[in-house]
């Protein structure tokens, strides 16, 4: 027997399944094990996350300081989209290394060096 509760949306979900030995058997064999290429994405994509944002904190740390609107073309690019871009503009906010101040215009990210 499996029992699954939870919510979908407003809905609460109180199901109970009966599965037989025949049943399980079916289940078990419907199941393959992952192929080592797909067990090892997440694990890639994860890398490649990490040396995404080494390069972000690298563009703030050799500008010194750079303004919001260019700071996030540069993001754009070097994530391949605005929206990953915008992503990695809100993980500098909130950056020790990196110190927000407004502007005139735009906001200035600054680099700050650790002590």
């Amino acid at each position: 027997m499996v029992r699954i509760r939870g919510r979908i949306g407003d809905w609460p979900v109180d199901l109970t399944l009966e599965l037989d030995a025949e049943d399980w058997a079916r289940l078990a064999g419907g199941l393959t094990a992952a192929p080592v290429a797909e067990a090892t994405a997440p694990v890639a994509a994860a890398v490649a996350g990490d040396a995404l944002w080494q390069t972000a904190l690298q563009l703030v740390r050799d500008a010194g300081q750079v303004e919001g609107p260019r700071l996030l073309g540069q993001l754009a690019a070097l994530a391949g989209g605005e929206a990953a871009g915008k992503r990695l503009l809100v993980r500098l906010r909130h950056c020790a290394q990196i110190r927000m101040e407004t502007g005139a215009d735009a906001p200035i990210y600054h680099w700050q060096e650790q002590l």
